[in-house]
């Protein structure tokens, strides 16, 4: 018995453990900018990387396999100043589905307005206690946003502190002259992707999120029919949520996640439950329509 815990305690020390959550692949994008020093976008990519990666964004221990995939790419299309630029940034996020090599998306979203200063060498830091920079908000928004949305795959609303951080930045840049984080800017920015999850008019998202995570695709390798079932289930409460508030953002960014995927898991299902699941998406989500039309065997054309 003392061999065996003396050997289990050598396993965990030899086990990489991080406090970093994220593992973050940073691309900037600089080609629509002429005449200006290209190493300043290149040590903005390394400061945004090491921002990314090696801040702690919870008080959990992650493992290094454990770590959040994700992507952000930033492409600057004009600089308005010495020091500050302007474009949009793509977000990217995925998890590993349980017992396969396979990893689902859960968000890939595009932001338009996107401005900050950055001089070079300059170091990111974020302080929870006082209001960031453009750059720094823009970032540790993101960064909540993805820790939330992974969390809540895997517990009913388990993302919901993660989300709150976001909402607080939010709160904090009300007075920024830059574009994004107010109501009235858009219909489809930062301030109302957060306010939409945290909407309990959309609370039935969230709960899609855990069921058609962890309860449909986690299981789908030992139990296929039953967990396909879930995820057409889950879809249910999108449905739901669709009928209390049409056209939705955040029903939006799930299917800008989802179509494709979608289409996958049914295009292989019974007659009956391809019905199903097409008449749902075919009403709460128009616009990828022709995707949806090869479920049932239809032409995209």
């Amino acid at each position: 018995m003392r061999k065996f815990i003396v050997l289990l305690f050598a396993f965990i020390l030899s086990t990489p453990l991080f406090s970093q959550e994220l593992r973050c692949n940073v691309q900037i994008v600089s080609q629509q900018i002429q005449g200006t020093n290209k190493q300043v976008f290149r040590t903005l990519q390394t400061s945004v990387y090491e921002f990314m990666n090696t801040n702690r964004w919870t008080d959990h221990v992650y493992s290094y396999d454990e770590r959040i995939e994700c992507t952000i790419m930033i492409n600057l299309t004009s600089q308005i100043a010495a020091d500050e630029f302007k474009g949009s940034v793509q977000v990217q996020v995925s998890r590993p589905v349980y017992n396969s090599s396979y990893n689902s998306v859960l968000l890939n979203f595009k932001d338009d307005d996107v401005q900050f200063k950055y001089v070079e060498y300059q170091t990111i830091e974020f302080n929870e206690a006082t209001t960031p920079s453009s750059l720094t908000a823009l970032l540790s928004y993101y960064a909540y946003i993805i820790l939330g949305l992974d969390y809540d795959t895997y517990s009913m609303d388990g993302g919901s502190v993660y989300f709150a951080k976001a909402e607080d930045i939010v709160n904090k840049m009300q007075n920024s002259s830059v574009k994004g984080w107010k109501a009235y800017e858009s219909r489809k920015n930062r301030y109302w992707l957060i306010e939409n999850i945290l909407n309990n008019a959309y609370s039935p998202v969230r709960e899609c999120l855990y069921r058609y995570h962890r309860l449909g695709l986690d299981n789908m390798a030992e139990r296929l029919t039953e967990s396909r079932a879930e995820i057409a289930e889950s879809l249910r409460l999108l449905q739901k949520a669709y009928r209390a508030k049409p056209g939705s953002f955040i029903l939006q960014i799930f299917f800008d996640a989802k179509a494709d995927e979608l289409v996958n898991i049914f295009s292989e299902s019974f007659t009956d439950e391809k019905k199903r699941v097409y008449n749902i998406l075919s009403e709460i989500d128009p616009a990828n329509i022709s995707k949806y039309n090869t479920i049932i065997g239809q032409s995209e054309n």
